[in-house]
């Protein structure tokens, strides 16, 4: 770990935070009663377990799976508070937590990532602001990084999505700026371009050798953005990932790092054949598509918020059946138990995806 960083987590305040290693997170669902949308703490509580007991690194809350756009300030604490308090409960007091802190105001992100701060969030996961994003010039965007990075509390990861900030995709150069920010500690990379990934963890190693000349691990923490490129990811020197697609099977996108450290490529290449086909179906449906197929396969879910359309009987049948591979291969192992890539047959008594 990084002094930079090492430094940025010991400065942050009265509480001590866990920090943001290499691995696989997950940006978690959220969950409503049906019926009154109320937030369904239990559930969020449970669902947060499961995926540590699955053994992912770290859990992200308030990304778009986690529906952040539809949800107040104080439910925002609130599910982070319920989050940690589950994890802690069952044995997880190390595990960290990322939150998503995005407005389209400096003053507002940056309020949301001290709440987060004190609700006990290690980290904040940011958007680039874009509502007035046509008056943006390149150095507005890195001042408005600075800007949120210098008043907060916690370190900030950049969210590089284009597609919910109107298109504004933040450049390979851009990213190698920002990352010499002390409390910028890393990129989510949901713009799916590995090649931008690839040239950010060559400038961090360039920097990180310094007149030595040897390379070193790279203090700026490149993560792929959905699970259907971790292997590219790591491949091109990334750190891990922050992928959705983890709800449903977060074991198969473990496995994926794991075989992976173990020098086991071509395994490694079939579980991501499995795992990209699984992902495909979820960036297609979205949060709908993966909060039925939740249903569907392991007995709980529920619905987005409103306007988010409920489907119907018809779509939700054909969403069971296209995760149903990656289901069907999720449930094949335990977390403890060594995979056999190619075999079909399931191990007894060893269903991970079951109503919670």
């Amino acid at each position: 770990m990084t002094s930079k960083y090492m430094e940025s987590i010991s400065d942050s305040g009265d509480r001590q935070l866990h920090p943001i290693v290499p691995g696989i997170y997950v940006p978690t669902l959220c969950f409503f009663n049906p019926e009154t949308e109320d937030l369904d703490l239990l559930t969020i509580g449970k669902h947060a377990v499961r995926l540590a007991q699955a053994g992912v690194t770290g859990l992200t809350i308030h990304g778009s799976n986690g529906e952040a756009v539809h949800l107040s300030n104080d439910e925002r604490s609130e599910i982070i508070r319920t989050t940690r308090k589950a994890l802690n409960d069952a044995g997880f007091q190390s595990m960290p937590l990322m939150a998503g802190c995005s407005a389209n105001s400096t003053r507002e992100t940056i309020k949301q990532c001290q709440d987060a701060y004190k609700a006990g969030a290690d980290c904040a996961l940011v958007l680039t602001a874009s509502y007035y994003r046509t008056l943006f010039t390149p150095d507005s965007v890195i001042q408005y990084f600075h800007d949120v990075a210098d008043a907060s509390p916690i370190p900030i990861i950049i969210y590089n999505y284009p597609p919910v900030v109107g298109g504004l995709d933040l450049d390979s150069d851009t990213l190698i700026t920002l990352s010499k920010h002390p409390n910028i500690i890393g990129c989510k990379f949901t713009c799916g371009n590995t090649g931008k990934l690839n040239r950010v963890v060559a400038a961090q190693r360039r920097d990180a050798s310094g007149s030595s000349g040897k390379p070193t691990a790279p203090g700026f923490l490149c993560f792929g953005g959905s699970g259907d490129f971790t292997l590219q990811t790591l491949i091109g020197g990334g750190v891990g990932i922050i992928g959705g697609i983890g709800n449903l099977a977060p074991k198969t996108c473990v496995q994926v790092e794991q075989l992976f450290r173990q020098g086991k490529l071509v395994e490694a290449q079939k579980v991501q054949e499995i795992l990209a086909r699984g992902d495909w179906a979820a960036i297609q449906g979205g949060v709908v598509g993966i909060k039925s197929a939740m249903m569907s396969h392991c007995g709980y879910g529920g619905y987005g918020r409103k306007p988010l359309p409920r489907p119907t009987e018809e779509e939700q049948k054909v969403y069971a059946q296209q995760f149903r591979e990656l289901v069907e291969f999720e449930n094949s192992f335990s977390h403890q138990a060594k995979i056999l890539v190619g075999v079909n047959s399931k191990l007894p008594g060893m269903k991970t995806c079951e109503a919670i």
